[in-house]
């Protein structure tokens, strides 16, 4: 609590500075007008410099037409007034003596033909505001040179970029970025902000985006998503634009970076390659996301039709042990060097749309982990600790392509890909002791692993979508056609001596047995899908969908282990197996969707069927195969609610999702890499069915920059997969994925963001909650885990002037676990982040960088508490005509106290893990921009 009240009274201390010395303060106020004398409400009205046009406030008419500017300071301004269809409107402001400056009824003039050939000679407008749509003109807002887009959205009002380059407009999530309207590499918004040079942009555009499907039939299904268009200068797009940065540091360490642009109307193709030791992969998280295929199709028009009702990723996911409770913790994990390269090219016209990508890395890893690991049990616990130490190769090729053919005014055909290609090896040395008694005082057993493994992958996937819209407007058919393919094969050798220290023998000696397998595994999915959908318009208003899906899996798993001794390699039956499945799904539906003016409301029903056939065998030569042979029916419903207009949306809905297990839980195969815990597959599994209702309502005032987002939501699962545990008496534990019904999420977020002082200082606040139920068993005992996570989040932005902004975050949680089998392990985990980053302008074009993260991880429970003040400063020079380089001299983690701290708590277990990672180090690097700095840009100065 003094932390915060410091940190409090520093950002209050912060303010005051910041706005000290702002006496004399006037207010200004008009209305606006059209050549009529009509008020004109809704105006955008801004409040300039004359010198630079640089922003000082900006607000919107009333239903009036008035407007009013308080507590500005009593200087000369230029007031801009713009409107839709009409000319903007330029005067120049000079303070009367009073408090209060009246400008009076301004007039404002239609735009006519005769008019649209007048140039006007006025200042740029900082930002203009089009329904649902803000514009920033990105010269009106100055960042430093050099910098990326990143750096210019944070300056924008109502936009707001954490410090992992996350993206809010509006207080929602960006989804999507463009650049000129087109896609750049994928749906990763990081790689064009953080890669793009801030001096290429014109404007950039915020927007709430419809889906596909909406764009091509025309009709309004409801569904938005918050998307930026970064839309380029004139002159970047006529020539070839990028940036090179070269380092070397402190204990060996270097990096090299480039990027390489080249646009025009037609064509956009970029070029970006990295090499370092500094952890830095050059792949966020949606792009790991993407090699296992939760987005394996990149542009949202997969050709599923119908509403969702569930399903599983065609790549599939992690063999996972229970639905994680987090408590927090942290990326920073060991020791990597990567490399990696990837193209861009991007044709459109207005038949043709043709959107590629290629991306590759390699990143080699060494970590050395400390874990500790409680264990409850019905009337006991255990525990264990672990030390390892890992090492990794990965080597991954990643490419995308969606090409759309506008066959004539009615037809369009849209063809997608997406590849992913990796390899790699992994080995893993680890030293495991299991300790029991009232305080765990007692050593039980140690197991001492070496483990090495190799493996291939290659996965593909491919589309093909055909629309056609009839000429009665509103009717549209759509037919779609998949193929996939996911191959998989890898080797393991898995090396274990397993000590049992046993007090009971005569002579007290230990037991001891070992494991020296070796094991191959290959294993093949190929899926066809087809899907059709038809809409015919009832009225100009309400429309009827119908549509089918159908897709047809086959699994096909084989692996063999053998027993290594002295005499060689023995095929161990007991542990192979050779495993096909087939799943035939079939779903067809039928909704009514009612859509106008802002307002959707839609209500449908969908039956669904699954068939599983499936066989297993120690071996595919057998004649004595165990068949399964299932089927599942579901009727699933779905009713949504949607209003967006004005800047206002609200959303309801319910729905039932079914999901189908995964093929790693479906196979009935024995793992015993980890001779410790044992998983073992259940070709019995049911698909899971949710029950889901959420809600939501937000408003966004453009002429304040006030946003207020809240949200709902429960559900509520039946034959829920989960992951039941059997620990015997030596505390090996079996696990085997079972379906159980009665698992709860309830969830909900507030998030307020409002300027304290407009264009100088804004705040945003956020706190969500959840709160979840997850049973299981254990010994056959059934485990209730109830993990209430409590989240709360403050950041203030204060760009007070052009040298200098300041972006402080605080973020606190709370995750609060009971457990029914054992309530005396009951513990809550508190984790505390204060952080922040600072820029400074210095003399003599020089320029000063702080980012500071101050980590506090606590269990009371443990007596657990570590904190970790990660602190990183730059500074950096701009030099050369046109301030093309830069040299900057960097200090990483300056205290030299960057540990991986992770805290979790899960479905029976909590466990606390220490890794070495990346610590303090320093590096001398130099960028050069190929293109460099327009002349209009001053030196040593920001850009205009």
């Amino acid at each position: 609590m003094k932390k915060i009240l410091l940190l409090l009274l520093l950002t209050v201390c912060c303010c005051s500075v910041v706005f000290a010395q702002q006496s004399a303060r006037i207010s200004i106020r008009g209305s606006i007008t059209d050549t009529s004398k009509a008020a004109m409400p809704g105006a955008t009205v801004m409040l300039l410099t004359p010198k630079d046009s640089a922003l000082v406030n900006f607000g919107r008419t009333n239903d009036k037409g008035a407007f009013e500017f308080r507590n500005v300071k009593r200087a000369t301004y230029i007031l801009k007034v713009s409107y839709v269809g009409f000319l903007p409107l330029q005067v120049e402001v000079n303070p009367e003596a009073g408090d209060v400056t009246d400008l009076g009824a301004l007039s404002i003039k239609p735009i006519q033909k005769e008019l649209l050939e007048v140039v006007i000679k006025t200042a740029k407008a900082p930002l203009t505001i089009r329904g649902d749509t803000v514009e920033y003109n990105a010269s009106s807002f100055k960042v430093p040179p050099g910098s990326t887009v990143e750096e210019l959205l944070r300056k924008l009002p109502g936009m707001q970029v954490d410090q992992d380059g996350n993206i809010k407009a509006q207080g929602e999530d960006v989804k999507k970025v463009t650049v000129d309207g087109k896609t750049f590499f994928g749906s990763d918004p990081k790689l064009a902000t953080k890669n793009l040079p801030a001096d290429a942009i014109s404007k950039v555009q915020v927007f709430n985006d419809k889906t596909e499907a909406a764009k091509t039939t025309g009709i309004d299904d409801g569904k938005r998503e918050k998307a930026v268009n970064l839309e380029l200068k004139e002159s970047h797009r006529k020539g070839g634009f990028g940036k090179i940065t070269a380092g070397v540091g402190t204990k060996d360490r270097f990096q090299l970076r480039g990027n390489y642009n080249r646009f025009n109307t037609k064509e956009q193709m970029s070029v970006i390659g990295l090499g370092n030791n500094i952890n830095q992969t050059g792949l966020s998280f949606d792009d790991y996301q993407d090699f296992r295929g939760s987005q394996s199709f990149n542009w949202e028009d997969q050709g599923d039709f119908g509403f969702y009702s569930g399903g599983v990723y065609f790549f599939g996911g992690d063999d996972g042990m229970g639905v994680p409770i987090t408590g927090g913790g942290s990326n920073n994990r060991g020791f990597s060097r990567n490399y990696a390269g990837g193209a861009n090219y991007n044709y459109d016209t207005k038949k043709t749309k043709l959107s590629s990508n290629y991306f590759y890395n390699q990143s080699g890893l060494t970590l050395n982990s400390d874990l500790e690991k409680e264990t409850f049990l019905p009337n006991s616990s255990f525990l264990n600790t672990d030390h390892k130490s890992q090492g990794s190769l990965t080597r991954n090729h990643r490419g995308s392509a969606r090409f759309e053919q506008k066959i004539d005014s009615l037809n369009t055909l849209v063809l997608i890909g997406n590849l992913r290609a990796n390899n790699g090896n992994t080995t893993l040395f680890s030293d495991q002791n299991f300790f029991q008694g009232a305080n765990h005082e007692k050593r039980t057993s140690q197991t001492l692993f070496d483990n090495r493994n190799q493996f291939n992958g290659f996965q593909l996937a491919t589309t093909a979508i055909f629309r056609h819209s009839f000429r009665k407007k509103g009717r549209n058919f759509a037919a779609s056609v998949a193929y996939n393919v996911n191959d998989t094969d890898g080797s393991a050798q898995q090396r274990s001596t397993n000590t049992y220290f046993n007090d009971t023998t005569a002579t007290g000696a230990p037991t001891i047995f070992r494991i020296n397998q070796d094991n191959v595994t290959n294993s093949l999915r190929t899926e066809i899908k087809s899907s059709l959908d038809y809409i015919e318009p009832l009225s100009k208003t309400t429309f009827w969908e119908t549509f089918y899906n159908f897709s047809l899996r086959n699994d096909k798993v084989d692996r063999d282990v053998f027993d290594v001794g002295d005499q060689g390699s023995v095929r161990n039956n007991t542990l192979s197996r050779y495993y096909t499945n087939d799943f035939t799904y079939n779903r067809v539906g039928s909704l009514i969707r009612y859509s106008d003016k802002g307002f959707n409301v839609s209500g449908g029903l969908a039956a669904l069927w699954f068939h599983q056939a499936g066989k297993f065998a120690s071996d595919q030569a057998s004649s004595n195969f165990t068949k399964v042979d299932r089927s599942y029916f579901s009727l699933v419903p779905n009713v949504s609610l949607n209003f967006n207009r004005k800047n206002k949306r609200f959303n309801a809905g319910y729905n039932v999702n079914v999901s189908q297990p995964q093929t790693s839980d479906l196979q009935p195969v024995v793992d015993n890499s980890n001779p410790r815990f044992i998983r073992e597959g259940n070709p019995d599994l049911l698909p899971s069915l949710t029950h889901r209702v959420s809600g939501g309502f937000g408003i966004f005032d453009p002429g304040s920059f006030v946003n207020v987002f809240i949200n709902l939501n429960y559900g509520y699962n039946i034959n829920q997969i989960v992951y039941n545990q059997t620990i015997d008496t030596l505390l090996v534990t079996t696990t085997k994925p079972v379906n159980i019904s009665g698992g709860t999420t309830k969830g909900g977020s507030v998030y307020f963001s409002f300027p304290l002082k407009k264009t100088k200082a804004v705040l945003n606040t956020s706190f969500y909650t959840n709160l979840n139920k997850f049973p299981t068993y254990i010994n056959n005992a059934l485990n209730q885990t109830n993990s209430n996570n409590y989240n709360m989040y403050a950041s203030l932005d204060l760009t007070p002037s052009d040298k200098f902004t300041f972006y402080p975050t605080f973020n606190f949680s709370i995750t609060d676990t009971k457990y029914s089998v054992n309530t005396a392990q009951n513990l809550k985990i508190y984790n505390y982040n204060y952080g922040g980053n600072m820029n400074v302008m210095l003399p003599k074009g020089m320029f000063f960088n702080a980012r500071m993260s101050y980590m506090i991880y606590k269990n009371p429970k443990f007596d657990f508490r570590q904190e970790l003040p990660i602190l990183n400063l730059s500074v950096y020079k701009l030099f050369l005509k046109d301030n093309k380089a830069e040299v900057r001299l960097s200090a990483y983690d300056v205290f030299n106290k960057n540990r991986g701290i992770s805290q979790q708590a899960y479905q029976n277990y909590v466990q606390t893990e220490r890794i070495q990672t990346l610590a303090r180090y320093f590096m001398l690097s130099f960028s050069y921009n190929i293109r460099g700095l327009k002349s209009q840009m001053r030196q040593n100065n920001y850009i205009y």
